[in-house]
This record gives structure tokens, C-alpha cells and sequence, in this order.
């Protein structure tokens, strides 16, 4: 599976079956941990076979049922820019988790906090979490705005292809429930700026359709603004 044939396949999955993720499966997924954490700084870890986090009020609210598995998305409470570097990595880690047949779902406050199981050290903050598993269901596509919705060409120029195909592969994001508060406009030939509009979790959302629209628009394409 492409990262391409990921981003079309993922879609939000809230229930899961009781099948254990393999060790090998496991060991690849702690190794991405790994490299996310090399490259953002942040202290993203995998907790796996742990039920208490989906075991609360919360959770069944968020109507989240057989999790055991997850990420915790970790970071410095001083880290620069936090919630979009823990969105664009976290979104990393959901798409290796869909070519490796595994299920996800991004979690912002449906769940319980495990202290033990996080291992939280001085200054850190638990961010938010991603479900992770094999899903009862692969999920399904939910309602989506438009590319003329969310996106602007600033100079009037014809929109190129890349650009064209970084948005569509944006608006196939997970964003919090569903809004899809961002905006990508492209300035000159080839600077793209992507904002975020209000809400509790809009710049997580806006790392996660960024590193969406880095894999579609091919990043030798542009440049961020």
C-alpha cells in the first residue's frame, strides 16, 4: 500500500476487535515512535494492551469500544508551535499504522489518563491520544468541503496540479469533528500558506492536513510560508 492508497483507505474507526496486534507489527510501529520523536522533539509513546484509558464515562460517551492500543501524543508544554508538530507527526504514525492493516482514531478528550502507562516526565503535556488496532469495521467517509471551500489562489494564476491534488488529499484528513477549519493559499509559483481557524483542536488539525497535503503535492513542489 502507498502512502497515497493510505490516505484514501484511512478513515476513523471507534470500535475494535480483541485480535492482539503482532509483535512484529508492533516493533515496526515503536520504531516510527522512534524516528517521530529523533525528528519533532516531542515524547510520543505507544502503550499497548492497556484498557483503562477506553474504560471510562468518557470513553463510551465517545461511544469507543475493545481499545487497548495507542498513541500518547506527548510533548514539552514550552515546545514552539506543540499541538501542529503533534498533528503532523501523530498523522505520520496513522498512516504507517494503515499500510500496516491496522485501524486508528484521533482522540482529543473521549478518554481517561493512565499515569502510569504514560510515564509523564516534568513540563510534559498529553496532548491528545490516537486509538490504534484492528477495527470492527474499516470505517467510512464521512461529509467533506469542497476544494474551492478551502483553498485560494492569491495571485490569480490557474491552479497547478500539485497544488490541486495536496488540498484533495487535505480534505481526506481527519479534522475535529469533521470541520475542517483550514485554509492552504498559494502565493507567487510555489509558497503555501496554511492557517488554521478557531477551535480547541484547529492547529493539531492543521499539522495533520499539512503532512496530507506534503504527501500528495510532493514537497520538491513548494515551499511553506
Amino acid at each position: 500500500m502507498t502512502i497515497t492508497d493510505a490516505i484514501v483507505a484511512r478513515h476513523s474507526v471507534r470500535s475494535y476487535t480483541s485480535q492482539p496486534i503482532e509483535a512484529s507489527k508492533i516493533e515496526t510501529l515503536q520504531a516510527a515512535v522512534a524516528d517521530c520523536n529523533r525528528l519533532s522533539g516531542l515524547n510520543i509513546k505507544l502503550v499497548t494492551n492497556e484498557p483503562k484509558a477506553f474504560s471510562t464515562r468518557l470513553a463510551h460517551y465517545g461511544k469507543f469500544s475493545g481499545v487497548t492500543n495507542y498513541f500518547a501524543m506527548i510533548g514539552d508544554k514550552k515546545m514552539k508551535q506543540l499541538d501542529e508538530t503533534i498533528g503532523y507527526y501523530g498523522e505520520r504514525l496513522v498512516l504507517h499504522a494503515q499500510r500496516l492493516g491496522l485501524n486508528t482514531c484521533w482522540v482529543g478528550l473521549t478518554y481517561g489518563k493512565v499515569p502510569e502507562a504514560l510515564g509523564l516526565a516534568k513540563g510534559e503535556k498529553l496532548r491528545c491520544v490516537i486509538a490504534l488496532g484492528y477495527g470492527a469495521t474499516q470505517g467510512v467517509q464521512h461529509k467533506s468541503k469542497t476544494l474551492e471551500q478551502v483553498s485560494k489562489m492569491a495571485t490569480g494564476q490557474a491552479m497547478p496540479l500539485w497544488f490541486e491534488r495536496g488540498v484533495e488529499a487535505a480534505l481526506l484528513a481527519p479534522t475535529a469533528v469533521n470541520q475542517q477549519k483550514f485554509r492552504f493559499t498559494l502565493h507567487n509559483e510555489n509558497m503555501v500558506e496554511a492557517t488554521a481557524g478557531l477551535g480547541f483542536f484547529s492547529h493539531v488539525d492543521l499539522g495533520i492536513v499539512k503532512y496530507h497535503f506534503e504527501q500528495a503535492a510532493g514537497t520538491e513542489n513548494f515551499t511553506w510560508l
